[in-house]
C-alpha cells in the first residue's frame, strides 16, 4: 500500500492546480493522458462528486477538491517528491506533444508534388512548446499510449515516429471524431507502420503499370486529337492507381458490385483504364463515327459505363453513372442506385454494394448537393453503408489557385466533418501512399460502415478543358507544372533505383502504346458475358407506348379485403383520437358506405400494388403524415414511451407475403432527396418510387435534378427511370411562394415523350395512376400536380365502384347528364381544382350551354380521347382553356396547341385566366378572391384578347 501510495501521491495534496490541468486534459481528449491516469479519471465517472453530481459534468473547482480530500487518506497520504512531479510533468507533455501531432500533423505533411509554399510552421508540433528541449531527447517516456511497437520511448525516438506517421506523404484527420474505437483504430492503423506502405516488388510493378496507363492514355488522346476537350488526368495519374487498388481490394472483401460517380476530370481514362471501355470504341467517339442511337445523345465525358472486373474475391460488377456538367449533382443519384441494389440483394449494412463517389477540390466543397447527401449519409431510409470519397485535388479550382477565392475552410474537405468523416490527405507524387491510404479508407467503411475521404493532391498539366490556357491566369502555378517530370517518370525512376529494372518504365510505356495502337483491352481482366443474379432486365420496358393498355382495377373482394388489412390494428397500438375517426372512416369507405376520398384512394393503391409483389418507396418531408396530414401512413402510438418505438404502418401488414413498403421523413433538402429517388428508381424498375415535395414549389430547390437527369436522361443517355414526383399544387390563397408547383416548367420540358405530366381530380383517379405506373410495363418519369383543398372535397371522392372497373381517364367528359350536346355552344377545357369552382360558377349562372371538359393529363396530350370529347358538341364556337395561373404560366402556352390541332373549322379558342405575372400568385386574401371570381367571369363571357381561329 506504501508504495502504491508513492507512486500516485504527486497527484494529490498540494498539486491541485495541476491535478486540475491534468483533469481538463482528460476531459478534452481523454487520449491525451496516461492510461493509468485515464483508468483512474474513467472510475471517477462512477463515484459521486463532492456536490452529490456525476463527475464527469461537475466544475473544476469542486473536482479538484475531491482529489485534495482523498489525498488525506491514509492510502495516499505520503506527498509527491520535486522529483516525481517534475518527470510527470514531462510525461504529461510528452502526451500533449502526440495528442497535437495526431491533432494537426496534417498541417506539416509533405502533400505538395509542386512545393509551391515552405511548410507552415505549426508551434504545436515542436518540444519547445511543452517546454521540452534538446535535453530531455534521450530521456525515456512511457509510449504505451502509441502504437509503435514499444512501451518506452525516447523522446527523439517518439518525435521522429510522430513526424514519419503524421507528417509524411499522408496527413490524417480524424482526430474530430467522437468515437474512442474508431479514433483508436486509426492510430493503430497509421503508428503500426508509421504511415508506410510494405509493397512487395510485384505490387509496385503493378503501380507502375497503372501509371503508365493513365498518363499513356491522355499523352495518346493529346497527340492523336489536338485540343478535342477530354478533361485529362495529367498531374493525377496516381488516382487510377488508387482505383485499382480499391476495386481489388473490394473484391477480396466480399464486395460484389461498385458503383462510381464522378465529374469530368480523368473520366475517359477511368472508363477506359479502370472499367475496360475498348480504346477503339472510344476512339470511335472522339472520330464521331460512333453509334448514336439516341434523340440527342451526349458528349463522351459525360457517358457512363459498366463492366464485370475479376478479382481475388470473385466477379465485381462496376457501374460509372451517367452524369451531367453539373458536377457533384449526380452523388445522390448513385446513393439512390446503391441503396436499391442493397434491398435487391437484402443487403442491410452495404457488406455487397459500395458507393465510390469521385470529386474536384473546388466543387467537393463548393456545391451545396454534397452537404445535403452527407447528411443522407447515416439516415434510416438513405444510409448505405458509407461512401469511399476519392479527390481529385488539383489544388486550382477551375481557373483560381489564390487561397483567398479557393473557399473559406483551410481544407477542401472540412465539410465532411459535419459527420465526422475520417480524411486521408496524400501527395499524389506517392503512388504508393495513394494506393495505401485507398487501402485503409476501404477498410474503415467496411469495418464501420461510414464515409471517409481520400485527398489526392496532385496538379493539372493542361487547362481546365484543353483549349484552355491556364498561365493567362497562374503563371507561376504553371512554371511549377511545366517543370514537373510527371509522377510516373518519378516512380519508374525510384523503382529503379531499388533494382527493380532500369527499363521497366519505358518497356511499360512501350507495351501500353501498342495496345492503344490496336484498341484492345488495358485492364486485365475484364469479364465477358457474365450476369450476376441480381442484374436488373430492362427489356420488357424497351419499345413500349404510353397508350398501352393498363389493368390497374382491382376485384371487389380483393378491395374488401385489403381495405380491412388497412383499417384492423392490434390491441396494442393506441391511436390519437383524430388518427382514430380518419381509419374508422377508411373501414368505412372500404365497405362502400360512403365515397372513398383521396387518402384512402392512395392507401389502396399502395395497398394492392405490395400486396401484388411490387415495392413501394415513398420518401419526401413530412410525408408519413403528410403535409396537409391527410396520408397518416405512419401511426404513433399515443402512450408510447421511447422515441424509437411505437410506430405501427399499416401499409406493412396488408398481406402475408407482400413486398416491401417503405415511407421516409426526409430531411429538410429536395435537391439531394430528389437525386437519390431519381438514382433508386433508374435501378429499380419492378418499384413504385415516388418523391413528394411537401409544397409544390420546393421542387424549385431540385431543378437541377429535374433538368438533366429527369427530363433528359432517357434522350441523352438511354436511361429509362419511372420516378414518381407528387408536387402539390393549387391557388388557394396562400401566397406566392405555396401556391405553384410551376407546371409550366415541367411543360417546357416535355418532348420526344420523355415523361408523363397529370393532374387528377378525383381519388379514383389517383388510384389508377399510381397503379399504372408500375403495372403498366412502361418506364417513363410521371409528375403528378397534387391537389391540397381537394384532399378533403366530398365533390373529389368517388364511388369504389371507380377503383373495381375503368383506368386512368386522360381526359374526364362533362359530368352533367343534363347538357343537352346539342344546345351546347361553348366549351371550357381546365385541368385541376378549377374545375369544381367551374362547375359551381356554371350552376350559379345556369349557363347550361356550357360544357366543361377536365384533361387529366397534359403530356402525353392525349389528342384522341380529347377530340374525342369535342366532337360529342358539333355546335360549339367557342372553346375556352381556364386555368388558376397566371397566363404566363400553367400549361396555356402549351396547350393551347395541342387543342387548336383538334378543333373544328369556325371554332375560336379563348383564354380566362389570371393576368401574366412576374409573381406565381398573390400574397393578399383579398386580391386572390378578387382574380379568382374575375378568371371564371371569364370563363363565361365573350371571348376577347388573344383568340386563336381554326
Amino acid at each position: 500500500m506504501m508504495q502504491q501510495s508513492r507512486s500516485n501521491s504527486y497527484l494529490f495534496g498540494g498539486n491541485a492546480p495541476y491535478v486540475e490541468e491534468l483533469y481538463e486534459a482528460y476531459l478534452d481528449n481523454p487520449g491525451s493522458v496516461p492510461e493509468q491516469w485515464r483508468d483512474y479519471f474513467d472510475a471517477l465517472q462512477h463515484v459521486p462528486a463532492v456536490d452529490g453530481t456525476d463527475g464527469r459534468d461537475v466544475a473544476h473547482a469542486p473536482v479538484v477538491e475531491s482529489f485534495a480530500q482523498r489525498a488525506k487518506s491514509n492510502a495516499f497520504a505520503v506527498k509527491a517528491s520535486s522529483t516525481d512531479l517534475a518527470v510527470a510533468r514531462k510525461q504529461v507533455h510528452v502526451q500533449s506533444l502526440i495528442a497535437a501531432y495526431r491533432n494537426v500533423g496534417a498541417r506539416w505533411a509533405d502533400l505538395d508534388p509542386l512545393k509551391r509554399t515552405e511548410r507552415p510552421k505549426i508551434p504545436e508540433l515542436e518540444p519547445a512548446f511543452y517546454d521540452l528541449s534538446e535535453s530531455d531527447m534521450d530521456i525515456t517516456f512511457s509510449a504505451a499510449n502509441t502504437y509503435f511497437g514499444k512501451e518506452n520511448m525516447s523522446l527523439r525516438d517518439m518525435l521522429q515516429a510522430l513526424r514519419e506517421t503524421y507528417c509524411g506523404t499522408i496527413g490524417a484527420e480524424f482526430n474530430h471524431i467522437t468515437d474512442q474505437t474508431q479514433k483508436r483504430w486509426w492510430q493503430q492503423k497509421l503508428e503500426g507502420i508509421r504511415s508506410k506502405p510494405a509493397f512487395n516488388a510485384s505490387q509496385k510493378k503493378h503501380i507502375l503499370d497503372r501509371l503508365t496507363a493513365a498518363e499513356g492514355l491522355e499523352r495518346y488522346l493529346h497527340t492523336k486529337y489536338v485540343g478535342q476537350k477530354r478533361f485529362s488526368l495529367e498531374g493525377g495519374e496516381s488516382f487510377i492507381a488508387a482505383m485499382d487498388a480499391l476495386i481489388q481490394q473490394a473484391g477480396e472483401k466480399g464486395v460484389q458490385e461498385i458503383v462510381i460517380g464522378m465529374a469530368h476530370r480523368g473520366r475517359l481514362n477511368v472508363l477506359v483504364n479502370t472499367l475496360g471501355k475498348m480504346p477503339k470504341d472510344l476512339f470511335a467517339e472522339f472520330d464521331h463515327t460512333a453509334p448514336e442511337d439516341l434523340p440527342a445523345g451526349d458528349v463522351k465525358y459525360h457517358q457512363g459505363f459498366s463492366s464485370d472486373i475479376s478479382t481475388i474475391g470473385g466477379p465485381v460488377h462496376l457501374s460509372l453513372a451517367f452524369n451531367p456538367s453539373h458536377l457533384e449533382i449526380v452523388n445522390p443519384v448513385v446513393e439512390g442506385s446503391v441503396r436499391a441494389r442493397m434491398d435487391r440483394r437484402g443487403d442491410k449494412q452495404g457488406a455487397q454494394v459500395l458507393p465510390v463517389l469521385v470529386h474536384g477540390d473546388s466543387a467537393f466543397g463548393g456545391q451545396g448537393v454534397n452537404q445535403e447527401t452527407l447528411m443522407l449519409s447515416e439516415t434510416r431510409g438513405y444510409s448505405t453503408g458509407g461512401t469511399v470519397h476519392l479527390i481529385i485535388n488539383n489544388q486550382i479550382g477551375f481557373t483560381t489557385s489564390d487561397p483567398r477565392d479557393l473557399r473559406s475552410t483551410l481544407y477542401c474537405t472540412d465539410i465532411v466533418k459535419m459527420v465526422e468523416s475520417p480524411v486521408l490527405h496524400v501527395n499524389g507524387d506517392d503512388p504508393e501512399a495513394v494506393v495505401l491510404a485507398t487501402q485503409l479508407a476501404l477498410e474503415f467503411r467496411m469495418t464501420f460502415r461510414k464515409d471517409v475521404v481520400v485527398d489526392i493532391i496532385c496538379f493539372r498539366k493542361l487547362g481546365h478543358n484543353e483549349q484552355d490556357t491556364p498561365a493567362l491566369t497562374q503563371p507561376l502555378m504553371y512554371k511549377k507544372i511545366a517543370a514537373h517530370p510527371g509522377t510516373r517518370r518519378l516512380y519508374a525512376d525510384k523503382l529503379a533505383t531499388q533494382g527493380l529494372g532500369d527499363t521497366l518504365g519505358d518497356d511499360m510505356v512501350k507495351a501500353y502504346r501498342a495496345a492503344m495502337d490496336e484498341g484492345r483491352h488495358t485492364v486485365d481482366p475484364v469479364i465477358s458475358n457474365f450476369k450476376s443474379k441480381y442484374a436488373v432486365d430492362w427489356s420488357p420496358f424497351v419499345g413500349k407506348k404510353w397508350t398501352d393498355a393498363a389493368d390497374t382495377a382491382i376485384p371487389l373482394t380483393e378491395w374488401k379485403r385489403l381495405s380491412e388489412r388497412l383499417t384492423t390494428f392490434p390491441a396494442s397500438v393506441n391511436l390519437h383520437p383524430l388518427v382514430k375517426k380518419v381509419y374508422d372512416d377508411r373501414a368505412a369507405m372500404g365497405r362502400g358506405d360512403v365515397n372513398v376520398d383521396w387518402g384512402m384512394g392512395e392507401h389502396m393503391a399502395f395497398a394492392s400494388l405490395v400486396a401484388s409483389g411490387y415495392a413501394v418507396r415513398l420518401s419526401g418531408e413530412d410525408c408519413g403524415r403528410g403535409t396537409f396530414t391527410h396520408r397518416h401512413a405512419v401511426i404513433h402510438d399515443q402512450k408510447r414511451e421511447k422515441w424509437d418505438e411505437g410506430t405501427y404502418v399499416p401499409l406493412e401488414h396488408v398481406a402475408d407475403n407482400q413486398a416491401p413498403f417503405v415511407v421516409i421523413d426526409s430531411i429538410l433538402s429536395e435537391e439531394a432527396v430528389l437525386g437519390f429517388e431519381y438514382g433508386y428508381a433508374g435501378s429499380e424498375p419492378n418499384a413504385l418510387v415516388i418523391w413528394e415535395a411537401q409544397f409544390g414549389d420546393f421542387a424549385n430547390g431540385a431543378q437541377v435534378v429535374i433538368d438533366q437527369f429527369i427530363a433528359s436522361g432517357e434522350v441523352k443517355w438511354g436511361r429509362a427511370n419511372g420516378l414518381v414526383m407528387m408536387l402539390p399544387h393549387g391557388y388557394e390563397g396562400q401566397g406566392p411562394e405555396h401556391s405553384s408547383a410551376r407546371l409550366e416548367r415541367f411543360m417546357q420540358l416535355a418532348a420526344d415523350n420523355n415523361m408523363q405530366i397529370v393532374q387528377p381530380t378525383t381519388a379514383s383517379q389517383i388510384f389508377h395512376v399510381l397503379r399504372r405506373q408500375v403495372v403498366r410495363q412502361f418506364r417513363k418519369p410521371l409528375v403528378i400536380m397534387t391537389p391540397k383543398s381537394l384532399l378533403r372535397n366530398k365533390e373529389a371522392t368517388s364511388p369504389l365502384a371507380d377503383f373495381t372497373k375503368g383506368g386512368f381517364q386522360t381526359v374526364i367528359p362533362e359530368q352533367n347528364d343534363t347538357i343537352a350536346a346539342d344546345k351546347v355552344k361553348r366549351v371550357i377545357c381546365c385541368s385541376g381544382k378549377v374545375y369544381y369552382d367551374l362547375v359551381k360558377k356554371r350552376e350559379d349562372k345556369k349557363a347550361y350551354d356550357t360544357a366543361i371538359i377536365r384533361v387529366e393529363q397534359l403530356y402525353p396530350f392525349p389528342h384522341k380521347a380529347f377530340a374525342a370529347e369535342l366532337k360529342k358538341y358539333p355546335n360549339v364556337t367557342d372553346i375556352v382553356w381556364c386555368q388558376d395561373e397566371p397566363q404566363n404560366q400553367g400549361a396555356w402556352f402549351f396547350v393551347q396547341h395541342y387543342i387548336h390541332e383538334n378543333m373544328l373549322d369556325g371554332q375560336k379558342l379563348g383564354y380566362a385566366g389570371r393576368a401574366p405575372s412576374a409573381s406565381p400568385a398573390v400574397g393578399y386574401a383579398h386580391l386572390h378572391q378578387e382574380q379568382q371570381k374575375a378568371l371564371l367571369d371569364q370563363a363565361f363571357a365573350k371571348l376577347k384578347g388573344f383568340v386563336l381561329t381554326k
